[in-house]
C-alpha cells in the first residue's frame, strides 16, 4: 500500500514562497527618503506648472527631455524616483526573467519606448523584491504608469501595444 503525505511535499517550494510572502508583506511602506524625495519632485513639477500659467518660459534645464527610444533598466528605487521625476509619463515594467506573458509583453514593451513619447522602465521584481512591494506588485506582468512623478495607473496582465498606447497618450501633456 502507497503511504499518502499529508502537508508540504519536499517542503522547498513552499518555504520559499513562504518567505517570499513574509518579505514582500513586511515591506509596503516607502522609506522616509523616498517620501521626502517624492515631495521635493511635486514641488518642483507644481513651481514649472505655476510658472506656465503665469505665462513665464520655464528654463531648459528644468524641461523635461526628451524620453529615450529603449527601455530603462532600473538599478533601484531612487533611479526610478529620479526616471519619474525626469520624464512627464513613465511606464514601469515589473517582470521576471522566468515569466511567459512577461516575454510576451516584452517587443510591445519595446516598442511603445521607441514610438511614444513615454519613458519605459523595466523593473525586474527578483533583483528589486522592495521596489515590486512598494508598489503592491502581487503578479507579473505588472505596468504602472507614472504622469507628473505619480502613480496613474495600473495594469495588471499582458495588454496590446493600442491599449497601452492608448493609456500614455491619455496622461501625456
Amino acid at each position: 500500500m502507497a503511504r499518502v503525505s499529508r502537508g508540504h511535499s519536499g517542503g522547498g517550494s513552499w518555504a520559499m514562497f513562504a518567505k517570499l510572502l513574509f518579505r514582500v508583506g513586511s515591506y509596503t511602506r516607502p522609506m522616509v527618503e523616498t517620501d521626502d524625495e517624492l515631495e521635493e519632485i511635486r514641488q518642483r513639477k507644481r513651481e514649472q506648472l505655476e510658472a506656465r500659467l503665469r505665462g513665464e518660459t520655464v528654463p531648459e534645464e528644468e524641461e523635461t527631455a526628451d524620453s529615450p527610444s529603449e527601455p530603462i533598466h532600473v538599478e533601484g528605487a531612487s533611479h526610478l524616483q529620479e526616471v519619474t521625476g525626469q520624464y512627464d509619463v513613465v511606464l514601469a515594467d515589473f517582470y521576471a526573467d522566468w515569466c511567459g506573458p512577461c516575454k510576451m509583453l516584452e517587443p510591445i514593451v519595446a516598442d511603445i519606448a521607441s514610438e511614444t513619447d513615454a519613458a519605459v522602465v523595466k523593473v525586474d521584481i527578483d533583483v528589486h523584491q522592495q521596489l515590486a512591494a512598494q508598489y503592491q506588485v502581487q503578479g507579473v506582468p505588472t505596468m504602472v504608469l507614472f504622469a507628473d512623478g505619480e502613480v496613474a495607473e495600473r495594469i495588471v496582465g499582458v495588454r496590446d501595444k493600442g491599449e497601452l498606447t492608448s493609456l500614455i497618450q491619455r496622461h501625456g501633456s
